[in-house]
């Protein structure tokens, strides 16, 4: 087992009356991407802030890097980099300009910065970029270049929050592979995001928090594993749908969900159903199917019945 290198217990955070974290409890192994997952309000930004130093938790402690981020919280910032929901750049400074002011107000020497700056924008493929105004970037550009900023330390612990927010499928790939490339070259990762197919891409281990508390940890098959497999159901013809609901009620012991007049979705249980025992249930209710499917469930259905929510908020 990989030694933890972020531990939080019992961490509560209140503003006012409302109580951002509830207890929550934390470890994320060294060299490895942890993805915290939640709705709007669930916490995580809260975590993220106290994690890196930038809040302190009414009650509760945590460790970074063997560090007490409240205590300690200068040795905590020597070895973290934080990329938050936007881009924090300066739009009239070109990208490499951008990356020597960072790195001088990281206390590098001016030969170190420009140094740094330079490697840094090799790494994650920005060279060519380099000495354009970040005015003229697009908006996957601007988050790699933020992205580059949070590395000028070179972080034991890297925090992601809501990094692809607003970004296109081509530039959020690119996001993931730089994810992938840092955590290969020995930074451990925390990603905060509501999109759960970056979680299932990159993540190692899941952490979804609701209510200010983690309800639930895992890797995503683990996960997926608790709620069991799915049956997808496409009906001949929709007039069908009543009677297959009943069978499909009968056979997985809770209803099933529907989309349209003529498919149908159900969570089987944890004993497994076989396709032809399924068909036949339906045979023999007179219900005409037109394609049977068994499959693993979608983080974003765990997600929804994990916090019992009827739609994700993105």
């Amino acid at each position: 087992m990989t030694d933890p290198i972020v531990v939080a217990e019992g961490l509560h955070k209140s503003y006012g009356s409302t109580h951002a974290l509830r207890g929550l409890d934390l470890t994320v192994p060294k060299g490895t991407v942890c993805g915290l997952l939640g709705p709007n309000g669930a916490g995580k930004t809260t975590a993220v802030r106290i994690l890196a130093t930038l809040s302190e938790p009414d009650a509760g402690h945590a460790r970074v890097a063997g560090h007490d981020v409240v205590r300690e919280a200068g040795e905590v910032r020597k070895r973290i980099g934080l990329a938050g929901q936007y881009a924090a750049v300066d739009e009239k400074l070109t990208g490499r300009a951008n990356l020597r002011m960072f790195a001088r107000l990281c206390h590098l020497s001016r030969r170190e910065a420009h140094r740094r700056a330079d490697e840094l924008l090799e790494r994650l493929g920005l060279v060519d970029a380099a000495d354009r105004r970040v005015s003229g970037y697009s908006g996957g550009m601007r988050r790699r270049l933020d992205l580059v900023t949070s590395l000028i330390l070179r972080p034991e612990v890297l925090f992601l929050d809501e990094p692809t927010t607003g970004l296109d499928p081509r530039s959020r790939g690119e996001i993931w592979d730089n994810v992938r490339e840092l955590v290969a070259q020995g930074s451990t990762v925390l990603l905060t995001t509501q999109y759960l197919d970056e979680a299932d891409q990159l993540a190692d281990d899941i952490a979804v928090v609701d209510h200010g508390q983690v309800i639930a940890t895992g890797t995503p098959d683990e996960l997926k594993a608790t709620i069991g497999d799915r049956l997808d159901v496409v009906l001949d013809d929709p007039a069908a749908l009543r009677p297959a609901v009943t069978v499909l009620k009968a056979l997985a012991g809770t209803d099933p969900t529907t989309s349209g007049a003529d498919r149908l979705s159900v969570a089987l249980p944890g004993r497994g159903l076989r396709l032809a025992e399924i068909v036949r249930e339906l045979d023999r209710a007179g219900v005409a199917a037109a394609d049977v499917r068994l499959r693993r469930p979608t983080l974003d259905e765990v997600f929804l019945r994990l916090t019992d929510r009827k739609e994700l908020v993105r």
